[in-house]
């Protein structure tokens, strides 16, 4: 073993002093560059070399010159041209001003190193947010941006918001993506930052435990529940967290890993499941002309929304007096201490600490009209009974794993002897369909086997004599890929529907925002459903938790949904009637009415379709024979 010298002793300890940073760089340099101006000052002093006045005897004079002459290089000129300086004088000071350029040289290496290592971490995102109250969205994906949009429209009215994107891209490719994408966020300020969610020292680079409300995002993997309920278990069991509980709001893509992910997460944690969710928004819209529009605009922050609301007033009142106590806001349950309850019995009574749920265009707008009188047309007032729907065709083209869920789901929906047709280039969907809807009790499946893009298929099919078209999205492509394919399908559908004059209804799935953007919709029966709609019932969720509980019961088959049924089974056509007059007509039949759809102007875009949601209900307005009332009501 060879013998440690005071050489490797001596390179061991600079190799580590330099490693150290800029800091001990500069602070070695300056430590240098004084040694040796104390040295040749010194030196300078004892020799007595030194010109008459010019520090002679004065050792602090000395030192100041060499301090001058390391600094500025050209102050030595003087020093040469002056006779009465000595040769010795000369290179003593030709040895501290060379001394000095060289640690001034390094100094600037070292600074100009230091400053761009800076701006290197900078981009890395690695730095601490000092934010309080935000909101922070952990993972990236396409969703990230319709999050954002609507996050930003909910905090119009706040002071000083917020945004926290932690995601593991690259911080400054992040902003530029989100620049890009949301050309406007108002007084809103976006922060990103690069790291991993299930990483508890990142966590704590955003301020989680600071935080007003955390998203948690599928990241675009092939296990994505997996690394959400990590993230949960990051964040609940993280050893510094805070004694508060937690605003979070979490994708779940597979129903199996739900009861885990709420062991995990407890009450902290507010849970979307992306897969059902899309499946019964699907199998609702294609089965009611208009349904898509209503939702966006209850699940959007640009038009109406849902409120929470509790007003002393009410207490003692039946639900059914409170309908018609407000003008500008459309009353559609009640939310307890142990439960939410949309469309309740008419009979039940608002209790102390009961919350009024509420459609209305913001939290301030939900007003006690003090009206008495609400003029109710008694004349005008119908109470016609609904008839047995006739049999409905629903065609399914393409396959996914959400085939069977949306199979199921219609089920719950259409009316006895109704028929469903699936084709998809699949050989083993027959099988599937017959494994996982046993129990189908109001309509007949049947599978074939076909490539949907072809429009000699398409033509055989008689697309026209089917009710209701759904266009799925492939789980097996790439996602450009697969959108490729459902817009190419879709362009066929539209040109066959308009050629038919419109006589079915299509909804169709995409999985890029931006695909779906060319894309457009052409009218209100023309859906596209897909991760964007799960973005902002997550925006809506992230600013009120008890919200998931509204929407969960909203999308469920079992309790009340929302139906859009004829006018006339409520008011008479023809007649003019406020919409005062509607309410207590729905109010009769057990039903909730908050809006209607005028057939006129369902192919006006600009109108919303003819969609109204939550009209001033001292308007008047004239119902057509083939116009609709939207309602909450059991079926």
């Amino acid at each position: 073993m060879r013998q440690v010298t005071l050489r490797d002793r001596w390179n061991y300890a600079f190799d580590n002093y330099m490693t150290k940073g800029p800091i001990a760089l500069i602070i070695g340099l300056a430590f240098a560059a004084l040694t040796l101006m104390l040295v040749i000052a010194a030196f300078v002093y004892f020799a007595d070399v030194a010109p008459d006045g010019n520090g002679r005897g004065n050792f602090g004079r000395l030192f100041w010159m060499s301090l001058v002459r390391t600094l500025d290089t050209g102050t030595m000129g003087g020093d040469v041209n002056s006779d009465e300086v000595s040769t010795v004088f000369v290179f003593s000071m030709l040895a501290v001003t060379l001394g000095g350029v060289f640690t001034v040289s390094m100094l600037i290496g070292v600074l100009s190193n230091g400053l761009q290592d800076k701006l290197a971490d900078l981009r890395k995102g690695r730095s601490r947010v000092i934010e309080t109250h935000h909101t922070v969205i952990l993972g990236w994906s396409p969703q990230v941006f319709p999050i954002i949009s609507e996050l930003v429209l909910a905090n119009a009215n706040q002071k000083k918001p917020r945004i926290v994107v932690m995601g593991e891209n690259d911080k400054v490719a992040m902003e530029g993506e989100i620049k890009e994408r949301v050309s406007d966020t108002k007084k809103t300020k976006i922060v990103c930052r690069s790291g991993s969610p299930i990483d508890l020292n990142d966590l704590n680079m955003v301020s989680i435990h600071d935080s007003k409300a955390i998203v948690i995002l599928s990241p675009e993997n092939d296990d994505p529940d997996s690394h959400v309920i990590k993230t949960l278990l990051a964040i609940t069991n993280n050893p510094h967290r805070r004694k508060e509980p937690y605003h979070i709001v979490a994708e779940i893509r597979n129903p199996r890993n739900m009861e885990v992910a709420r062991m995990v997460g407890r009450d902290e944690v507010e849970l979307v499941l992306v897969g059902d969710l899309i499946a019964r928004i699907t199998a609702q819209t294609c089965r009611q002309s208009g349904l898509s529009v209503v939702y966006q605009e209850l699940l959007d922050f640009g038009g109406d929304e849902i409120y929470f609301k509790e007003e002393p007033a009410l207490i003692g009142k039946t639900f059914g007096e409170v309908l018609s106590k407000y003008e500008d806001s459309a009353i559609i349950g009640v939310r307890s201490k142990d439960s939410v309850k949309l469309n309740p019995p008419m009979d039940i009574t608002i209790n102390a600490g009961d919350q009024i749920i509420a459609i209305s265009e913001d939290d301030d707008t939900i007003k006690l009209s003090n009206l008495s009188d609400y003029k109710t047309n008694e004349k005008a007032i119908r109470n016609d009974k609904a008839t047995a729907g006739k049999p409905e065709r629903t065609l399914i083209l393409g396959w996914n794993w959400r085939v069977p869920t949306i199979l199921n789901e219609l089920d719950n929906y259409v009316p006895k002897k109704s028929e469903a047709t699936v084709i998809a280039n699949v050989e083993d969907g027959e099988a599937v369909i017959a494994r996982d809807c046993p129990k189908l009790k109001n309509q007949k499946v049947t599978f074939t086997q076909g490539d949907t893009t072809d429009r000699r298929i398409l033509d055989s099919l008689n697309v026209p004599s089917y009710h209701h078209v759904i266009l799925l999205c492939s789980d097996t492509l790439e996602q450009q890929a697969s959108d490729a394919r459902t817009l190419v399908t879709l362009l066929h559908l539209r040109d066959i529907s308009d050629k038919q004059g419109n006589t079915f209804s299509i909804v169709s799935e995409m999985l890029d925002m931006r695909n779906r953007e060319l894309a457009e919709v052409t009218r209100a029966d023309d859906f596209i459903v897909g991760d964007k709609i799960v973005s902002l019932m997550i925006s809506q969720i992230a600013e009120n938790k008890y919200l998931n509980a509204v929407f969960t019961d909203l999308f469920d088959p079992e309790g009340s949904e929302i139906y859009l049924k004829p006018a006339t089974h409520y008011v008479a056509a023809g007649e003019a009637v406020n919409f005062y007059t509607v309410v207590e007509a729905a109010k009769r039949r057990g039903e909730v009415a908050f809006g209607y759809r005028l057939k006129a102007q369902a192919k006006e875009s600009g109108k919303s379709y003819g969609v109204v949601v939550n009209p001033q209900k001292s308007n008047m307005v004239t119902f057509a024979e083939e116009d609709k009332i939207i309602v909450l009501a059991e079926e």
